[in-house]
Order: C-alpha cells, then sequence, then structure tokens
C-alpha cells in the first residue's frame, strides 16, 4: 500500500483552542510511529489556516492542500479540535462537501450531541437517563443548588455550580456570553464515570468505566480537568458492581448508536448515593491529552492508540 497522507486540523477559535493543540501533539506523536501514514499538520486559529502554525493554506475542492506554492494531497483529516468548530459539526460539513474522508463522528452527531438540550431531548424519547430539569428557580428553591451550563460548550466550559439564588441571574447571563442557549440542570454530589466508547475490527466496544475523583467532591472543572497544577485523580476502572457496571455500559453504547455516531466518543455519567445512572453528556471528540481519559481507558481495555487509528483510517479510505 502506497503511503497515505493524513492531515491533522487542530486548534480551532473556541474556548478549547490550547486544549485541542495539545491533544493533537499526542495524535501527531502516535501516528509519526507508523510508517504508513505522511502526516502534516494545520492549526486553525484567528480565522486562519496555518500549516505548522506558520504558513497560510487552505483546501481546495480537489481534495488538496494548498500551502504557497505547494500542494499536499489530502487522504483522511483528523478534526483533533475540542468545542468549535470542531464537535459542533461544522468542520465535518465542510469535509463532507468536499467528499474528503475523516475521523469521527459526522456533522449531524456531533452538532446533536455538542447541543447539550438537543442531546436530552434524544435522550429521554429514548428512555436514556439524563440529568435535563425545566423551571430553575422553584427547582432551586426546592434543592438549593443547581448547575448553570453553557448548551453549546464542552469540558466544563461555561458551566457554573450556583448555591445561593442571588447569584443565580447573573451566572445565566454569564453563561450565555458563551452560546445562545442555557440549561439549567439539578445539582447532585455524584460519583463521575466515564466511558469510552469506539469502533474497532467491526466491533463496536464501551469500556469499564473510568472514575473522577475531586478534592472534596466537588465539580470537575475545566481548571481542573486541564491545569498542571489540578489536584484531581482517575482512576482508569472505576470500584462499582459488576450490575452496574453493564448498565452504564448498555445506556453507553444505546447512546452511541441513537446519535449514530462513529469512531469514537466518551460517554460522561453520574452515579447517586443511591445507584441511580445519569447519562451526563457525551463527548464525540475526547480530549487526547497526556491525562485524558479516552486513550487511558482504550489502552487498559487491551487496545493500542496507534493499531486503534490504524484501523480506523483504514477502514475509512478501503
Amino acid at each position: 500500500m502506497n503511503t497515505i497522507n493524513v492531515l491533522i486540523l487542530a486548534g480551532g477559535d473556541g474556548s478549547e483552542h490550547d486544549v485541542s493543540i495539545v491533544s493533537s501533539q499526542y495524535l501527531e506523536k502516535v501516528l509519526n510511529s507508523n510508517k504508513k501514514f505522511n502526516i502534516k499538520k494545520v492549526i486553525i486559529h484567528n480565522n486562519q489556516w496555518l500549516y505548522n502554525n506558520e504558513t497560510p493554506c487552505f483546501i481546495n475542492n480537489n481534495k488538496t492542500l494548498i500551502i504557497g506554492n505547494e500542494s499536499f494531497k489530502i487522504d483522511y483529516v483528523i478534526p483533533c479540535i475540542h468545542g468549535y468548530p470542531g464537535e459542533t459539526g461544522d468542520i465535518q460539513s465542510f469535509l463532507e462537501i468536499n467528499h474528503i474522508p475523516y475521523f469521527g463522528c459526522d456533522s449531524w452527531g456531533s452538532k446533536a450531541c455538542f447541543n447539550k438540550i438537543t442531546t436530552k431531548l434524544y435522550m429521554d424519547k429514548a428512555n436514556i437517563p439524563n440529568s435535563s430539569i425545566n423551571q430553575a428557580k422553584e427547582f432551586f428553591l426546592t434543592h438549593k443548588e443547581v448547575f448553570v451550563k453553557a448548551a453549546s460548550e464542552g469540558s466544563s466550559v461555561g458551566c457554573y455550580k450556583v448555591s445561593d439564588i442571588n447569584n443565580l441571574a447573573d451566572t445565566i447571563n454569564k453563561a450565555f456570553s458563551y452560546c445562545d442557549y442555557v440549561l439549567i440542570e439539578k445539582s447532585m454530589k455524584p460519583r463521575e464515570l466515564e466511558v469510552a466508547v469506539y469502533e474497532y475490527q467491526g466491533k463496536l466496544i464501551a469500556t469499564n468505566p473510568g472514575e473522577i475523583i475531586t478534592p472534596n467532591n466537588n465539580f470537575y472543572t475545566y481548571e481542573e480537568k486541564y491545569n498542571k497544577d489540578s489536584h484531581s485523580s482517575t482512576l482508569i476502572e472505576a470500584q462499582i458492581s459488576d450490575e452496574i457496571k453493564s448498565k452504564i455500559k448498555e445506556f453507553a453504547l444505546k447512546a452511541f448508536k441513537l446519535f449514530k455516531l462513529r469512531d469514537l466518543s466518551r460517554v460522561d455519567f453520574f452515579l447517586t448515593k443511591d445507584n441511580e445512572i445519569i447519562l451526563n453528556e457525551i463527548n464525540t471528540f475526547p480530549g487526547m491529552t497526556p491525562i485524558s481519559m479516552f486513550p487511558k481507558m482504550l489502552e487498559h481495555h487491551g487496545e493500542n492508540m496507534s493499531d486503534f487509528l490504524e484501523d480506523r483510517i483504514l477502514n475509512s479510505i478501503k
């Protein structure tokens, strides 16, 4: 087989630009270890596409990357962009229009899962337990705490815990600064569990749940996820009963199929003290940083990240 030209798109102009860069560095390192692939990387930032973060470039409609006077044939794209415009479906739509195969979920699945309101409406209809509520103020008065979330952001961006009703309106306005839709959910003190769901060698796989442990069981904020001074820890496999483990995996697989996802996702759950399972959100392009759960859970399950990427690429361009 001839060398396969793989283009990594990274960055984006959303709030998760820097994390996307770190994830792309991990994927680039993994792919460069495989001699079947020839890797190029483009950083999207400040409304520019920059080859190696230096030279302006663009993709034309004959599947080539134009870099100055040079061109690069594109066989496959990895849109390593957390948040906008990667997980929103925008990049996927562009690639679909240009008939360029790419890694990850398609445009519809990405858009539906990125908007938490849409996600929860679909899950309600499919009888997948999730964390949606209505009538925020009345609910706050009953339960004394709520979460306010920008409906179309990822990695806890625009997500706030409100314990004082006097802060509710200002917090909702703050969340609106991130997007046009805001979701308000009941506050809980559950265990935070995550499942890697992915396709490999013709099978759809859900790993056993991993667990995020935060200081004093506080909310797993964006800073806690990615700050080098984070005090949170992770367990690659959560200590839960086989019955709960099986049910969580069942819901994760059901959600993956419901949204017609592809290649990979990370499905995040809450587990309450009463062992109630609640699907919190679906990440259509999970983090790939050195501390990210998806690659850790995939490898703990027995797969190799390099083999997984090769399998997905060859499956798309065969």
